[in-house]
């Protein structure tokens, strides 16, 4: 997650810091959009979209794709994309993450320069004041971080033993069986046959499900890998 603390007399520090990281790549508090560009040997580029496209028009999406050097590919859209969309998905080295903003000095600004501040920042942001000098807050922002990182516990049992409902795993809430196989041990996924589920995701207790599958907090799992 990115932690923006930024000073309610100074306008200009956060659009700088924001175009600094978007620069080097982050898209903070973004979904990564649903574009899939596969090439092929024939056919040129052929646009597929599962959604009305306002802001591009095919002709326009077939040109970014071929200013990277790509004449012949399939593209699936899934989201009504932007320019943006396209290039970062061609990039593939664009980071999605979190961001959260703090908003320090508060014993010395005004409501009207909290008001301001809070204008120039994105819309729906989660957002804290605070007084570093006062203590004001600080406190508080220990919970402010920890909610937004937005973690979820999976409580593991291993084949034939019972839950560990003690200690969790701790992980993010976009967790799929395989992020938690890649988190436990570098062999899982690759050994991987299916897993079970009990818990909020699942449809049944002890759900046959595959990597894929999108946990949820306080699920149980059960990982069963092949034998050597």
């Amino acid at each position: 997650m990115v932690l923006y603390v930024v000073d309610p007399f100074q306008e200009s520090h956060f659009d700088i810091l924001d175009r600094e990281l978007w620069m080097a790549g982050m898209r903070l508090n973004q979904a990564e959009p649903q574009v899939f560009i596969t090439r092929t040997k024939r056919g040129g580029i052929v646009v597929r979209s599962t959604v009305k496209q306002t802001n591009l028009s095919e002709e326009e999406i077939q040109g970014i794709i071929r200013s990277f050097g790509i004449v012949s590919a399939t593209v699936t859209l899934r989201t009504d994309v932007t320019d943006d969309h396209i290039v970062d998905t061609l990039a593939g080295n664009r980071i999605y993450n979190r961001a959260v903003v703090v908003v320090n000095k508060i014993d010395l600004a005004t409501e009207e320069d909290l008001e301001r501040t809070r204008k120039m920042l994105p819309e729906g942001w989660p957002v804290l004041e605070v007084s570093a000098k006062t203590g004001e807050g600080i406190e508080n922002m220990k919970d402010f971080i920890f909610d937004n990182l937005h973690f979820m516990s999976i409580f593991l049992k291993p084949q034939g033993q019972e839950a560990d409902m003690i200690e969790p795993l701790i992980v993010k809430d976009t967790s799929t069986v395989r992020d938690v196989c890649a988190k436990l041990h570098r062999d899982f996924v690759r050994k991987f046959r299916y897993a079970r589920v009990k818990g909020p995701s699942a449809k049944f207790d002890w759900q046959r499900v595959g990597l894929d599958h999108q946990l949820s907090d306080g699920d149980v799992l059960t990982i069963i890998l092949r034998k050597s």
